[in-house]
């Protein structure tokens, strides 16, 4: 049985083996059985973990490297390769904001400022109440709402600072 930590994070047991919840070691491996080849389950084993534990982090890279039979340079590259992976802890609701050319030609830039001031804290930071935490993101695929935004899974577009404090009213 692996051990639970009271905070929610992976901690060192026993050398240098790696223990997390039996939650995320189960639904890790009922995604190992989705794909014919364990390089498959890569992508969804470091979301589940980032989702249980707030970020990613070198020996959480190691334990999906070693459970999932996948050399650790090909998790590691993969866990670098997409943004949508974190490296330190977010708030609770993680603000991503397009500022890809049709989102920065329609005003993200000012719309990144706009957040700054609302929210108090500068891109990648982390709310004093543990609410909120934005980054940039290279393109969130949505041009045809531009500007525009994620927060959490919920899509936002066609953005103006008024609708920026209308849709964060909502996750208070």
């Amino acid at each position: 049985m692996s051990d639970v930590i009271e905070d929610s994070r992976f901690c060192r047991s026993g050398g240098d083996k790696i223990m997390f919840s039996d939650a995320v070691v189960e639904a890790i491996n009922q995604v190992r059985q989705k794909y014919p080849d364990s390089q498959g389950a890569v992508l969804p084993s470091l979301h589940i973990i980032q989702k249980a534990y707030g970020h990613l982090s070198y020996e959480a890279m190691r334990f999906v490297s070693q459970h999932l039979r996948v050399p650790e340079s090909d998790v590691f590259g993969t866990a670098t390769f997409y943004s949508l992976y974190r490296w330190k802890s977010a708030g609770k609701h993680q603000i991503q904001i397009c500022h890809n050319l049709s989102c920065s030609l329609l005003g993200a830039e000012s719309l990144i400022k706009h957040l700054e001031q609302k929210l108090g804290v500068c891109e990648g930071q982390v709310t004093k109440d543990g609410r909120f935490s934005f980054i940039r993101m290279e393109c969130i695929g949505r041009c045809d709402g531009a500007p525009a935004m994620l927060i959490d899974d919920d899509y936002h577009g066609e953005l103006t600072p008024q609708k920026i404090d209308e849709v964060l009213k909502k996750y208070e």
